[in-house]
């Protein structure tokens, strides 16, 4: 890990975000921990990790707002210097069959999901190009490549996710920053809820662990992938094998 600069985890208050930002502090990288509004869960993440000697802020902003990337990078670059990793975990649902879906559930999901990591990877790239270091990596979904019926939202901004990962991850190979996405299935947390009758579907026959989709962002975030780019990781139980 180069000596000056940090991670930040968007929507890391909880679920997958808190074990991702946990993971990263556990192997040495400062953390900005991002929330939108969960103010409390973003502080016992933090006090998480400096419990077990790391180094974290957290760092209020709804990345569907244009103006917060800024805000966000400009915070931890007084705290800790560059943004080297940056995890684009924030994510929304809007559940709804197509005719039922307003365009507001349709801008809402988009605007978060997909043009709010746009935005933020745009902002990370500065520092990394310049540092000729970087690691991006977005938490996608099989539901972007895989069909799932009231979600054409939700699978319209992962499947924009894991385009925008190949395109940028091309564009900034030769300047030592890796582009990757993660692709979980179903995994215990709250953005589980209402999606029922699904277990029998994964052949690993349970649910993942937000865990579990941590310790594949830190292979992707570490040097051992340094020649990973481009790809996403299906992290599933078999599910769409």
């Amino acid at each position: 890990m180069p000596p000056e600069g940090c991670a930040l985890v968007t929507g890391a208050s909880r679920g997958i975000g808190a074990a991702i930002a946990r993971t990263l502090a556990a192997d040495g990288w400062p953390v900005g921990v991002n929330y939108r509004s969960d103010e409390k869960g973003a502080a016992k993440v933090v006090a998480e990790i400096e419990q077990a000697g790391g180094r974290a802020v957290a760092v209020q902003g709804d990345v569907s707002d244009p103006e917060m990337p800024n805000q966000i990078f400009k915070a931890l670059e007084e705290h800790f210097g560059p943004v080297l990793v940056l995890v684009n975990n924030a994510g929304v649902r809007a559940d709804g069959l197509s005719p039922q879906i307003e365009d507001e559930a349709w801008d809402r999901v988009l605007d978060t999901n997909l043009t709010g990591a746009f935005r933020t990877t745009r902002r990370a790239l500065k520092g990394m190009l310049r540092a000729r270091y970087g690691r991006v990596v977005n938490v996608a979904s099989v539901v972007g490549p895989h069909a799932n019926p009231g979600q054409a939202n939700y699978a319209a901004s992962k499947a924009g996710l894991i385009g925008m990962t190949k395109t940028v991850a091309a564009e900034v190979a030769r300047r030592g920053i890796t582009v990757n996405a993660v692709a979980p299935g179903y995994v215990e947390t709250e953005m589980l809820n209402g999606i029922n009758g699904f277990l029998e579907t994964v052949p690993a026959r349970r649910l993942g662990t937000p865990e579990e989709i941590a310790a594949c962002v830190r292979f992707l975030a570490s040097d051992d992938a340094s020649y990973v780019t481009g790809t996403t990781l299906t992290v599933d139980g078999g599910l769409t094998a």
